[in-house]
C-alpha cells in the first residue's frame, strides 16, 4: 500500500496550529513539499522551520486572510505564478462562532459563507488546472460531523458546513474523470484552539471548569476522550495518498464514534 507523498506538492490552509499544522508535519514526514497559508506570518515561518528540519525541500509560506476573498485571489495569482504542479489541497479554516441559528445575524451567515465555501472554491479553482496537468489531484476539506448530525448551539457552523459538504460532493462528480478526488474529513471533538474556545463558552454558561467541559465532550464519544490533531491528520494524509485512489465524494468522520448515524 503506497502511503508516501514523495514528489508531491501539498497546499495546506490554516497550517499554523491544530489540525492544519498536524497535517503539514505528517505530509512532510511522508515526503511532500508543503505550501502553507495562514494569517500569521511569524507562526508560518515557525512551522516552515519545523518542516525543514523534517525534510528540507523548499517549503513555501503564503500570508493571507480568508475574511477577504478578493485579496486572497490576487495573492494566490502572485504567489503561485511559478508553480508548475500542485497535487494536494487541504481546505481547513477555523469554524464560525458558537450560537443559535435563530439568533444569528445575516452578516454572520454571509461572513462564514465567504470564509469557508467561497475561499475553498477560490483555492480549488486555482489548484485544479495544476492537478489536471499533474494527472493527480486530492482535494480534502476539513469540516465537521455536523454535516451528518447538526450540533447544538452551532447554528451558523452547521449551515455553512453542510453547504461545503454538498459543494465538495458536486466537485467530486465533476473531477473524478481527471484522477482528482474530493473528500471531506469530519473531526469530532479534537484538542484544538477551537475546542478550547467552545469549552470556555460552555464553562461560563454551566459553571463547570474548562477541563470538566472537555472531559464531558470526550465522554460523549464511545472512546471516552477527545481526539488529537494528529489522529485527524492521519486520515487526511491517507486520503491524500496514492492508496486512496478510488475513494471519492465521501464524508469521513474522525470522531471516536460520536456521530449517531452511519
Amino acid at each position: 500500500m503506497d502511503l508516501t507523498l514523495n514528489e508531491k506538492t501539498a497546499f495546506v490552509a490554516g497550517s499554523t496550529q491544530g489540525i492544519g499544522k498536524a497535517v503539514a508535519i505528517e505530509m512532510a514526514n511522508q515526503g511532500a513539499r508543503l505550501i502553507l497559508i495562514a494569517r500569521n506570518e511569524k507562526k508560518l515561518i515557525e512551522v516552515r522551520d519545523e518542516l525543514n528540519a523534517i525534510n528540507p525541500i523548499d517549503h513555501k509560506i503564503i500570508v493571507a486572510d480568508f475574511s477577504d476573498p478578493v485579496s486572497l485571489q490576487s495573492i494566490l495569482e502572485r504567489e503561485l505564478k511559478e508553480e508548475k504542479e500542485i497535487h494536494i489541497l487541504v481546505n481547513n479554516t477555523g469554524g464560525p462562532p458558537a450560537g443559535k441559528a435563530s439568533d444569528a445575524r445575516l452578516d454572520e451567515f454571509r461572513e462564514a459563507f465567504e470564509m469557508h465555501l467561497v475561499c475553498n472554491h477560490i483555492l480549488a479553482t486555482r489548484m485544479v488546472p495544476l492537478m489536471k496537468k499533474a494527472g493527480y489531484g486530492r482535494i480534502i476539506n476539513v469540516i465537521s460531523t455536523s454535516v451528518k448530525q447538526p450540533l447544538p448551539n452551532l447554528g451558523v457552523s452547521n449551515t455553512i458546513r453542510g453547504a461545503v459538504a454538498n459543494w465538495a460532493k458536486t466537485l467530486a462528480n465533476e473531477l473524478g474523470e481527471f484522477n482528482i478526488t474530493v473528500n471531506n474529513v469530519l473531526p469530532g471533538p479534537t484538542n484544538t484552539v477551537r475546542l478550547e474556545a467552545i469549552a470556555d463558552r460552555k464553562s461560563k454558561a454551566s459553571g463547570k471548569s474548562v477541563e470538566e467541559v472537555i472531559t464531558d465532550m470526550g465522554n460523549a464519544t464511545p472512546m471516552k476522550r477527545v481526539g488529537q490533531p494528529e489522529e485527524v491528520a492521519n486520515a487526511i494524509c491517507f486520503l491524500a495518498s496514492p492508496a486512496a485512489s478510488y475513494i471519492n465524494g465521501i464524508n469521513l468522520p474522525v470522531d471516536g464514534g460520536r456521530t449517531a448515524c452511519l
